[in-house]
């Protein structure tokens, strides 16, 4: 059973938008005004195995707050009080975010995957929880029993507890069941790519979760985008789940038909941030009749419960004649509610503390993945590689380009034209080294969009548990390899020779290290900056500046005597620079340029070494590998800044909630708003208590939130 208790509780928030905090404008134009909107006040409650649970409310009721608390997936800026336990146990002691499972009303999918693969990656990464020790549990006792199970029964429960396949007779079922099964090896797709519908990706969302063992689920405005025939087959499914499998849900929908609502066995109205009713179905109009508002015969219960709290609407259900109607404010219903038998029962019943020795072993989650950290992985790994087939047409554009550069570098720096052994020689062999080498650069910044696009979902696996956060960045970098060796490589074959570059294969290989090396940087520098970025806009704006900063300071442009003592340290952090040394010594260290220097205002023993010192370039052997060290340090920094920041950013969220203020009947002086408040992020999240009993007989799970 699942035991909650919101006691005071004071959110920012509301019911379709994620939490925020109340701080903006007055209108357009108005003054700055710091204001605090409190949403969810005084809730309280019990969530009960083997029963679901329908949470109403009009929009701003805070109803993604309230699910979002008591999943622990609430923002960590926000302030919270109170407690939320799971069984008697706090957060602090399990995972809730595996022991529950949020659907968000947000469908974030990898837009190559089909919507097998989505579900079967989703299965993979949330792991079997206890289904193999209720396995070995149940076959113990069986046995002790003389009991032969069913042979079908016995070997679907099998086939569920096998875990690291990539695919499952769980995925199987829940295709079928969400009536996905017609479009199961088609792609989700998105705004540019043609895909399922939007009806089928909420399924889809909805799917994800319930391929994995979490016996508590919430789930958040499913029904958008859905008609009501598929929303009566999702939650009559979900209900034979909780009935037979004793778990317990909570599904929040916005205007339920008839028939959808009489599936539930539970009601939790919100309003105005109050708990207005929370109890049985069979109880919620005796309430609001004794409060004296009655549902008409041919309205919908759901439609009156959206109503009746409402102050346009609730006129039209009072039916007491003999006394004058007035307006009952939701504080009141809510103040009502306690003096009802079925929120004194529940007040009862929250007194109570559940003793946590009752709670099975397996009841919550205490390890943090589905998975050890080598198969979250390689689950990782392999779905990197599938996407990367399924956008093989942007590598492939990647070559094309480098190919056509290159033929027009050839055209532009060819060899017959480019004579060698004077320091006036340098120059055009200078200009194409430092073309390939910009080429090279520039390339690696498509890293940055491929970083941005793939972060949503990302953010949401790793918010929902399905793996370590360094599985997919690691899985990135480790990808990206060959498709810097194979574009390095094509350039350098294309144009070392017929560029003219000293004919040896030793300056041939160095070169293509040099290159191999700096596009390794590039992808690691714009991954980076997309992951921190995460916008499009942003990211296109603010990459394209470290690029001209890079290039500035990179040797070419302005030479290092000429830089300022104050911007010198510029010169030194540009990674450019060091890749401009490598090829530069590569090339100008060779033999061919080992005739005397006769120039005297250059104090350097060779032509080729005059070239580098002219530039204030490395004028020893020693500078091509210093720096190819340089790059592959800054590499690795890039990687691991990289790292850090899809394990610690959160992702960047929207202006969302729109509050309104209105006169109260008090008599209290408000100022009235002609226009909304407009609320941007970061709220504060107030005075949170929630108990959750059990979700299982079997794994006895009563909770607290």
């Amino acid at each position: 059973m699942i035991r909650k208790v919101y006691d005071n509780a004071s959110f920012a928030g509301s019911g379709v938008f994620p939490p925020m905090k109340a701080q903006g404008l007055i209108g357009r134009f108005g003054s700055s005004n710091k204001r605090t909107t409190t949403v969810l006040k005084h809730a309280y409650g019990i969530l009960k195995p083997s029963r679901m649970t329908l949470l109403l409310g009009p929009p701003s009721s805070g109803k993604s707050t309230l699910m979002r608390a008591l999943t622990g997936k609430l923002d960590k800026s926000l302030k919270v009080s109170g407690s939320i336990t799971y069984c008697g146990h706090t957060f602090s002691e399990f995972y809730p975010q595996r022991t529950s499972a949020y659907v968000s009303q947000y469908d974030l999918h990898n837009a190559e995957m089909t919507v097998r693969e989505t579900l079967d990656f989703s299965r993979r990464c949330l792991g079997i929880g206890a289904r193999y020790d209720m396995l070995a549990e149940l076959t113990a006792r069986e046995h002790e029993a003389g009991i032969n199970p069913d042979p079908e029964i016995d070997a679907y429960m099998k086939a569920t507890a096998v875990q690291g396949h990539e695919t499952n007779i769980i995925t199987d079922l829940t295709l079928k069941v969400l009536g996905l099964d017609i479009c199961a090896d088609n792609i989700v797709g998105d705004e540019m790519t043609r895909g399922i519908s939007g009806g089928q990706k909420k399924r889809v969302t909805t799917g994800e979760m319930l391929t994995g063992p979490a016996r508590a689920l919430f789930m958040d405005e499913i029904s958008t985008g859905l008609d009501s025939s598929s929303t009566f087959q999702i939650v009559k499914y979900v209900s034979q789940l909780v009935h037979v499998m004793n778990d317990t849900v909570m599904i929040s929908l916005l205007q339920p038909p008839p028939e959808t609502y009489n599936l539930f066995d539970d009601i939790i109205l919100l309003s105005e941030g109050y708990m207005v009713y929370h109890g049985p179905r069979g109880n919620i109009l005796e309430f609001f009749e004794s409060a004296g508002f009655r549902c008409p015969e041919r309205k919908g219960v759901a439609d009156f419960l959206q109503e009746v709290t409402s102050k346009k609407d609730q006129q039209q259900y009072w039916y007491l004649d003999q006394e004058q109607y007035r307006y009952v404010p939701v504080l009141e219903f809510a103040e009502h509610y306690k003096s009802f038998h079925v929120g004194q029962q529940m007040l009862e019943e929250l007194k109570i503390p559940f003793e946590k020795s009752k709670t099975h072993p397996a009841a919550l989650t205490t390890s943090k993945y589905g998975q050890s950290s080598w198969e979250s992985f390689k689950a990782v790994m392999s779905r990197e590689q599938l996407l990367m087939k399924r956008n093989s047409f942007i590598y492939i554009f990647k070559v094309s380009q480098l190919i056509i550069l290159g033929l027009m570098a050839m055209t532009v720096f060819l060899r017959t034209e480019m004579p060698h052994g004077q320091i006036s020689d340098g120059a055009k062999f200078f200009g194409a080294l430092t073309f390939s080498l910009i080429t090279i650069l520039f390339n690696g910044f498509a890293e940055l969009q491929l970083t941005i696009k793939i972060l949503p979902t990302f953010y949401k696996q790793r918010d929902f548990l399905f793996s370590p956060p360094w599985t997919f960045g690691l899985a990135n970098i480790i990808l990206k390899v060959p498709v810097s060796f194979v574009e390095a490589g094509v350039w350098v074959v294309l144009t070392y020779y017929v560029m003219g570059f000293a004919p040896s294969a030793g300056r041939f290989f160095r070169q293509f290290l040099a290159f191999f090396a700096t596009h390794q940087m590039a992808m690691a520098l714009f991954r980076f900056l997309g992951a921190i970025l995460k916008s499009m806009v942003v990211a296109n704006t603010f990459g394209m500046f470290v690029q001209l900063i890079i290039f500035i300071f990179g040797g070419f442009i302005i030479p290092r005597g000429d830089i300022r003592p104050w911007w010198i340290w510029a010169y030194w952090a540009s990674p450019m620079m060091y890749s401009q040394n490598a090829i530069s010594v590569n090339e100008f260290l060779a033999s061919r340029w080992a005739t005397p220097n006769n120039d005297p205002t250059i104090d350097a023993p060779t032509v080729g070494k005059a070239i580098l010192k002219s530039r204030d370039l490395f004028t020893g052997d020693w500078g091509f590998w210093l720096s190819i060290g340089a790059v592959i340090g800054f590499t690795i920094l890039f990687n691991i800044l990289y790292l850090l920041a899809l394990t610690y950013l959160s992702p960047s969220g929207r202006s969302n909630t729109l509050v309104s203020d209105e006169e109260n009947e008090n008599g209290t002086n408000k100022e009235q708003m002609s226009e909304f408040l407009q609320v941007p992020r970061k709220p504060q999240i107030g005075q949170l208590s929630h108990e959750l009993p059990c979700l299982s007989s079997l794994f006895h799970f009563p909770s607290t939130i």
